[in-house]
């Protein structure tokens, strides 16, 4: 256990700073343009090249890229460096060409992604600001082969502050239009402001792939154009990816459809389409971000060598303290969300081109999100266990029917709910959908691995949910004190909310969990009381 929370920490340290310039980032996207029409158009814009890229790319790059990058290492008599340079040369290519052909295909994204009318304001602008963000694949693409590269040599500070310099870079762009540009009103906003906020965004790309290029030459890696593709072992990589590429595949067709209903939700109520969706999902995955990926990582290698040896045992050991040490953070993190999601969201969303009124609503999306932070961190925990064993093939039925669920849902709130309430629904078929599917995961994985350790596992959590109890009841405190006798949700009452049950909330979860002996907080508790001590 100190082990992994070392090892975790370190890492959820490493990721940090990119965490919160990317939430720094949000926060001046949505002072900038608001969550209204432009906000949409600038967000369905965005969401479209990283849509394109985890279809071409990023779903392959952990699971197949990196593995075949580190086998041509051991195995080619140049240390994989021709096979490296190859796999530069026609990723560069094959991204430029797709680069390209969607700059050409905008419009038909557009419509795609969204249920506007082709003949609208906001379609027109959406399509404008693709054509200015779309070139980005290319140099996207570039810098994840890049960042892979790097990581089969062990260099993973470029990687890791890569992202820093696209964050600073759209940050910058987002402020200089804040006083230049014309505001939120998708009605008023120019060619020029258009030009300003899509090249900019792309900028952000051009700084990361820069940053990661220049480390490649610091290891020595020279870059020299190779096109002979029979030796490029595509084949080999189609076969091993076929099955990521199907659960990235999945995924995506849902995150389509949520883009359509969130889209048609704001044609009807402004401000509730979605951009509120998206802010506050950001904002959801965040302490999954920093918690649960930093567990993750350390887990996944430990888990895969007692695979390969034979020790069942040690996988369910693996998996349970990982579970129980996320959910230690989880648990607490989520009823606050649930509980505080507008006091969040108001001080951060709620100034400029947005009004308070917008962001309550991203902080009630928030609130709904909530519901889904355990379930999905388990998930995501439960898959690692299939990957463990080399299975790539059952997470993605599992994953078909997580998002199959998830879509028949969205679309049963969509037709139920009234249109202000629709992108809530959305983000409760999310939450519901995650709670099936970890259930599924579980009985699936309990089985190849002969018992996960259910019963300690859900007494372990059932300890931890008392525990955080006193701080939810702290936290509704604190909202009905200031949501009644001052008067609402303000910045300052926000804040002061945000530290009474947020902050207050979360040291008395940390002293009742500690009291009640619940081994992953007091591992916490002593970590940070040693690093104070010295």
């Amino acid at each position: 256990m100190s082990r992994m929370l070392r090892a975790s920490a370190i890492m959820a340290a490493g990721t940090m700073v990119s965490r919160v310039t990317g939430f720094v980032r949000t926060m001046v996207l949505a002072y900038a343009i608001g969550t209204a029409a432009l906000g949409d158009a600038y967000n369905a814009a965005y969401a479209i090249p990283y849509s394109i890229l985890d279809l071409l790319l990023l779903g392959v790059l952990s699971s197949v890229v990196v593995p075949m990058i580190v086998r041509a290492q051991q195995s080619d008599e140049d240390g994989g460096r021709a096979y490296e340079q190859r796999l530069l040369t026609i990723s560069t290519v094959a991204l430029v060409v797709v680069a390209v052909a969607a700059v050409l295909a905008a419009p038909l994204l557009i419509d795609l992604y969204t249920d506007w009318d082709p003949g609208s304001r906001r379609f027109e602008v959406a399509v404008t600001l693709a054509r200015f963000i779309l070139p980005q694949l290319a140099f996207f693409g570039v810098g994840a082969v890049a960042g892979a590269i790097l990581n089969t040599r062990d260099r993973y500070g470029a990687p890791m502050w890569a992202p820093v310099v696209n964050n600073l870079v759209v940050i910058v762009v987002f402020v200089l239009y804040a006083v230049v540009g014309t505001g939120g009103d998708i009605d008023k906003v120019t060619n020029t402001d258009l030009a300003l906020l899509g090249l900019g965004t792309t900028a952000g790309i051009v700084g990361q792939a820069v940053v990661l290029i220049v480390a490649l030459r610091r290891v020595g890696f020279a870059f020299v154009p190779r096109f002979d593709l029979r030796n490029a072992r595509l084949g080999e990589m189609g076969r091993a990816g076929v099955w990521t590429i199907g659960y990235v595949v999945v995924t995506q067709l849902g995150f389509m459809l949520t883009t359509n209903l969130a889209s048609s939700a704001g044609n009807v109520v402004d401000g509730h389409g979605i951009s509120p969706y998206t802010l506050a999902f950001q904002l959801f995955q965040l302490p999954y971000g920093v918690i649960g990926v930093s567990v993750i990582t350390a887990m996944l290698p430990r888990m895969s060598r007692a695979v390969a040896d034979g020790r069942f045992a040690d996988v369910r050991d693996e998996f349970g303290s990982s579970v129980r040490l996320v959910c230690s953070l989880m648990v607490p993190v989520s009823l606050l969300l649930m509980v505080l999601g507008p006091a969040i969201t108001v001080p951060i969303y709620g100034h400029g081109a947005n009004s308070v009124a917008d962001a309550v609503y991203i902080g009630n999306v928030l609130q709904v999100y909530g519901l889904a932070l355990v379930p999905f961190a388990v998930f995501q925990l439960l898959l690692r266990v299939f990957y463990s064993f080399g299975d790539t093939r059952t997470p993605v039925f599992i994953g078909a029917g997580t998002t199959a669920v998830n879509a028949l849902l969205m679309v049963v709130f969509f037709v139920l709910l009234p249109a202000q309430y629709a992108v809530m629904g959305l983000a409760l078929a999310y939450a519901i959908a995650y709670g099936l599917g970890a259930v599924l995961a579980w009985s699936l994985a309990s089985r190849r691995v002969r018992g996960l350790g259910g019963w300690a596992v859900g007494m372990a959590m059932t300890r931890m949910y008392l525990a955080a109890i006193p701080t939810a009841v702290l936290a509704l405190a604190s909202v009905w004190l200031f949501t009644t006798v001052f008067g609402g949700l303000d910045f300052l009452n926000s804040v002061i909310v945000l530290a009474i049950g947020g902050g207050l909330g979360m040291l008395l979860y940390l002293g009742v969990a500690h009291r009640m002996r619940i081994p992953e907080v007091n591992s916490i508790v002593g970590m940070v009381a040693r690093r104070v001590g010295r």
